[in-house]
C-alpha cells in the first residue's frame, strides 16, 4: 500500500526515516513551485499540506528519538517547533537558490546530498544542546 506524502517510512533507523520524510517534502515543494504559475491555488494547497504532513511526521520521529536521548529539543512540548526548524533548514536554501535562478538541473542533483548533510547537522546540533 502506498504511503501518504509526509508519512514516514515504517522501518529503518529514525535518522533514515527523517531523511526519507525530508526528501519527500523537498520533492513535493519543488513540484508545487514548478506548477505555481499554471495552478497557483493548487500549488499553494500542495505546499501547505506537504509541510503540515511532514512537520507532523518529523515531530513523531523526533518523539522516537526523545526516549533514549532525553534531548530538550525533542520534548513533547517542543517537537513541533523543532520539526519546523528542521524543515526550514531543509527547504529554504534550495528554494532560495531556485528562486534566484540557479540551474534547476544542478539543484535537483544536490537535493539528496543537501538533505543528508542537513539531517546529520540537525541531529548533531540537537544532541549538543540545541533546542527547538
Amino acid at each position: 500500500m502506498a504511503r501518504a506524502a509526509g508519512e514516514p517510512a515504517q522501518s529503518g533507523a529514525v535518522e533514515e526515516r527523517i531523511l526519507d520524510a525530508a526528501a519527500k517534502v523537498v520533492g513535493l515543494i519543488r513540484a508545487a513551485v514548478a506548477e505555481a504559475r499554471r495552478f497557483p491555488d493548487l500549488a499553494a494547497s500542495v505546499s501547505r499540506m506537504a509541510i503540515e504532513q511532514v512537520t507532523e511526521a518529523v515531530a513523531h520521529l523526533l518523539g522516537e528519538l526523545a526516549e533514549p536521548d532525553k534531548l530538550p529539543a525533542f520534548a513533547a512540548d517542543r517537537r513541533a517547533a523543532t520539526a519546523r526548524h528542521f524543515l526550514d533548514l531543509i527547504l529554504l536554501p534550495m528554494l532560495m537558490r531556485a528562486l534566484f535562478g540557479e540551474c534547476l538541473t544542478a539543484l535537483r542533483a544536490e537535493v539528496a546530498p543537501h538533505v543528508a548533510r542537513t539531517v546529520a547537522f540537525f541531529l548533531a546540533a540537537c544532541r549538543q544542546g540545541g533546542t527547538g
